[in-house]
């Protein structure tokens, strides 16, 4: 299980809810290494967007916050908004075994075929290393461990 860093103060930004996201996730990405950055750009941007269209519902007087955090290898982001929330999905509390691949452990996660949206949290999942939403559905944290990726490389190139 990844661990949250003890940090006092993380860096922050909060922004007005808008789908004009490139500014915003070049400054997110400034620290990650290049052969990473089209994979969590594309995660990171799930998350902003479900942020500031289903929870915001674009409304430019309510915020999207994300405060985030670089260590060694590892590389947080916690993103909120101002919305009524959704029930996060549940997930089996037992680890996975070792042996099942991340697509194999996050499947349960992708929509129907003919679903016109849901592919997000998949996704989110496929991306980041953790995916933890609040008990309100207002807020998810997510982790990237790159020190821990040897036996990948990423998504996109």
């Amino acid at each position: 299980m990844v661990l949250s860093p003890v940090k006092s103060e993380w860096d922050k930004v909060s922004f007005a809810s808008t789908l004009f996201l490139c500014p915003i996730l070049d400054g997110l990405l400034s620290r990650v290494p290049g052969k990473w950055q089209a994979e969590i750009r594309l995660g990171l941007q799930e998350a902003l967007v479900n942020a500031a269209k289903h929870g915001n519902n674009l409304d430019p007087h309510k915020q999207v916050i994300v405060r985030f955090y670089f260590e060694e290898g590892a590389y947080w982001w916690i993103v909120s908004d101002e919305g009524c929330g959704f029930r996060p999905p549940v997930h089996e509390v037992a680890p996975a075994p070792v042996e099942r691949t991340r697509q194999e452990q996050s499947s349960h996660l992708l929509p129907q075929l003919e679903s016109e949206s849901g592919r997000g949290m998949f996704l989110l999942h496929q991306i980041f290393d953790r995916v933890v939403w609040n008990r309100q559905g207002t807020e998810v944290s997510l982790c990237k461990q790159l020190s821990s990726q040897i036996e990948r490389e990423p998504l996109l190139s």
